[in-house]
């Protein structure tokens, strides 16, 4: 037992994880593309990816099948990784942007534009973000008391996320006529999406994988507790808050592009717990690529 317990500590083991996720999604991908109503083949994949967009197959993988995978794959990401720093921000296993109101804040702004401001629908992704954000600072002001409290944050935030959720329900009640064009942003969906949502969100899932990697250490430090923290050196609040906006960005970006999707970053980050620890050095990296 203790030899197994030592083996998944060891670098190699991680390493070994990491190319197994990284196999699966690129299984993942093929299947995604090669399987539908059209049956097109893996040398279709290939015809397509170096340029060739003239046959029907390649038209309908360019146009239809691959923008949408790549674009569940960076959703997949964002969330996942959301949901990884906040249940190591708040030391809490269930935080979760649907779950704190992030992800309700960011989506009672798009419903909003998408049925009370139709014609400012293009800003949809902005508003989404300006929404997370709002839902964020909320949740600080409540939870903060001499100090902010995990405890307290989570609290405040399932209070947020109920405000945020009786917003988007009486926006469609006054607004019944037009609920049809909020449907798919309410329940999450890859249906319509092109390469524009695919653009859209690349720069948020860069700028989140880039900052978790070299951010991940300050993480491991957080997750320590606060006041050995502070005696290593590391400004507690302002990190914590930089963490919270960092996942908000990506909630929120996340949520712009296919609409309200849940339990994506409760569920990943707790796999990948069981199975490579609590060191967010791998625990991102191996979340990003499960999400």
């Amino acid at each position: 037992m203790m030899e197994k317990t030592a083996f998944r500590d060891t670098v190699r083991y991680k390493i070994i994880v990491l190319a197994v996720l990284g196999l699966a999604v690129a299984v993942a991908f093929v299947i995604g593309n090669v399987v539908g109503t059209m049956n097109i083949s893996v040398s279709d994949i290939i015809d397509t990816v170096k340029g060739n967009h003239s046959g029907t197959a390649n038209k309908v993988m360019w146009n239809i099948r691959l923008p949408r995978m790549i674009l569940a794959g960076l959703v997949g990401i964002n969330l996942a990784l959301s949901g990884s720093i906040l249940q190591g921000v708040m030391k809490n296993p269930l935080a979760d942007p649907s779950i704190i109101g992030i992800s309700s804040g960011a989506g009672l702004f798009g419903i909003m534009l998408l049925v009370v401001f139709p014609q400012w629908q293009n800003f949809v992704p902005i508003a989404a973000f300006g929404g997370a954000m709002l839902a964020a600072v909320i949740i600080y002001i409540l939870a903060w008391k001499g100090g902010i409290d995990p405890t307290r944050i989570v609290l405040s935030g399932v209070a947020v996320s109920a405000l945020f959720s009786a917003g988007i329900s009486a926006i469609l009640v006054f607004y019944s006529d037009r609920v049809h064009g909020a449907l798919t942003f309410m329940n999450g969906s890859l249906s319509s999406r092109s390469w524009s949502e695919v653009q859209t969100i690349l720069p948020y899932t860069i700028i989140g994988l880039i900052l978790s990697f070299f951010l991940s250490d300050k993480l491991n430090i957080l997750v320590l507790g606060d006041d050995t923290a502070r005696g290593l050196g590391l400004n507690v609040e302002l990190t914590r808050l930089g963490f919270t906006a960092l996942a908000a960005l990506l909630a929120a970006s996340a949520v712009s592009v296919v609409g309200l999707l849940g339990f994506v970053g409760l569920i990943v980050p707790h796999s990948i717990r069981l199975i490579l620890g609590n060191n967010y050095r791998w625990m991102f990296p191996a979340t990003a690529l499960l999400g």
